[in-house]
């Protein structure tokens, strides 16, 4: 899902030299900044509000700010369609960006020339809020190490529906601290609508995602909660994904629940060699290589393939080079969600192997067996690290299930031995604790 992108390189590095010669000339006298400016400024940065409208010279007058920003600084962008040809980027601490609404402020990138991203934050205890984000030519928000973040009521769409050209993520944290994402709506992206990647103390809630590759994506996270929201219309609803070669690893203490996760049967539109371009069209919840997961409490029906996956990383049959990688899933808790029709209409190549093992319809919770043989002890996992299944009911009938058989039916699939057997997997693991956000924006 990563990739290296020289053109978002040299863009950050413009605005960083930008931005050191920018801060250093705001000594300058007030009078003198004002006479440069063409639109108000507060001579206090702690009560800094910035009234900002759509028009020709707003590229400017908008970087401009956010690189003037003071800690306090308010920037209030007005109704209307603002219009941009490169992205827009802030490193300054204690700073809100705020619209007027996700459906009346509306920040186009239909024309962007520049820039790896709509807006691009690397700072702490930021808000934005009340505004969209339209048709960037990369990810929608993204904002990198920037803790005590909290993003709010943002629309990301890409308008002219799924595409594999569409940028890879909407909304897009990543190596932060203290993530709060709520009532948020991500549109279209060709990897994830609302991502939050390599991230300690997370919530996703209240928010809606559809027309994506993957809904919402949790991946390399340790502590996160979502709840709350609809997954919708897109391939696969909510992952939650640990992935090798990356500085956070072994994720961990994810709870979700609450969530309506349904009809999520868009085919994959992933560019070629993203590790979602492996997510089975028509996939509830996929869980992969994380460690005491939480799955309760959802809606999760109408897909074509699954509603619940746990899998290894080895399933799907990339190479792993990284020599700390654990790519297991364990101590996964599935336990009094509300589950509708699956796995009669399962598509793409992904799907071949687990049909050829289970049949069709395939069953409501499919797991590929796949454990790390050095902890067994007899031929059985130690008490926390196995999957639990209970009290999940259906809407016609009983739940379903499939253990696809492990490594060696993965291996060899004409000689698999499934398991269909809930047995096994009965009882319950201690709850996932709660997280709880310090220093986020009220």
């Amino acid at each position: 899902m990563r990739y290296f992108n020289w053109s978002f390189t040299f863009f950050t590095i413009g605005v960083l030299f930008i931005g050191v010669g920018c801060k250093e000339s705001s000594q300058a006298p007030q009078s003198s900044q004002s006479e440069n400016t063409s639109y108000p400024r507060s001579n206090t940065a702690s009560t800094d509000i910035v009234m900002i409208t759509p028009g020709p010279d707003v590229q400017m007058e908008l970087q401009e700010e956010l690189i003037l920003a003071e800690p306090g600084t308010v920037i209030q962008l007005e109704a209307g369609l603002f219009e941009f040809t490169g992205g827009l980027s802030l490193d300054v601490d204690h700073v809100t960006l705020r619209g007027r609404g996700m459906d009346q402020t509306i920040l186009s990138f239909k024309n962007q020339e520049s820039g790896a991203e709509g807006l691009y934050i690397t700072s702490d205890y930021v808000l934005v809020e009340d505004l969209a984000i339209e048709d960037t030519s990369g990810n929608g928000l993204k904002s990198h190490t920037a803790n005590h973040i909290t993003l709010r009521k943002i629309r990301v769409e890409w308008t002219s529906g799924p595409k594999e050209t569409n940028g890879a993520y909407g909304i897009y944290p990543v190596n932060s601290e203290n993530v709060l994402v709520e009532e948020c709506v991500a549109i279209g992206g060709s990897d994830s609508g609302i991502y939050v990647g390599q991230s300690r103390n997370v919530i996703v809630r209240n928010c809606t995602a559809k027309y994506n590759v993957a809904g919402i994506e949790i991946e390399n996270c340790h502590g996160a909660d979502v709840y709350n929201n609809t997954a919708t219309l897109n391939t696969g609803g909510i992952l939650v994904f640990d992935l090798p070669d990356l500085p956070q690893q072994r994720g961990h203490d994810i709870r979700l629940f609450k969530n309506q996760v349904y009809d999520n049967n868009t085919l994959n539109f992933a560019p070629k060699g993203n590790i979602v371009a492996s997510v089975p069209t028509g996939t509830g919840i996929m869980v992969m290589a994380n460690s005491n997961v939480e799955v309760f409490d959802n809606d999760i029906k109408d897909h074509g393939t699954v509603n619940i996956m746990v899998v290894s990383y080895l399933s799907t049959g990339i190479k792993i080079n990284d020599p700390n990688y654990y790519s297991y899933p364990e101590g996964v808790h599935i336990h009094n969600n509300r589950l509708g029709d699956c796995g009669s209409n399962p598509l793409g190549e992904s799907t071949q192997l687990m049909t050829m093992i289970l049949g069709t319809p395939l069953p409501d919770i499919v797991w590929d067996g796949v454990v790390n043989p050095e902890k067994l002890a007899d031929g059985v996992l130690p008490s926390e690290s196995r999957i639990y299944i209970q009290n999940n009911q259906k809407e016609k009938g009983a739940v379903t299930f499939g253990n696809l058989g492990g490594l060696a039916s993965l291996v060899d699939p004409e000689n698999a031995q499934p398991k269909r057997d809930l047995v096994a997997h009965a009882g319950a693991l201690p709850p996932v604790s709660a997280v709880s956000l310090q220093g986020i924006n009220p």
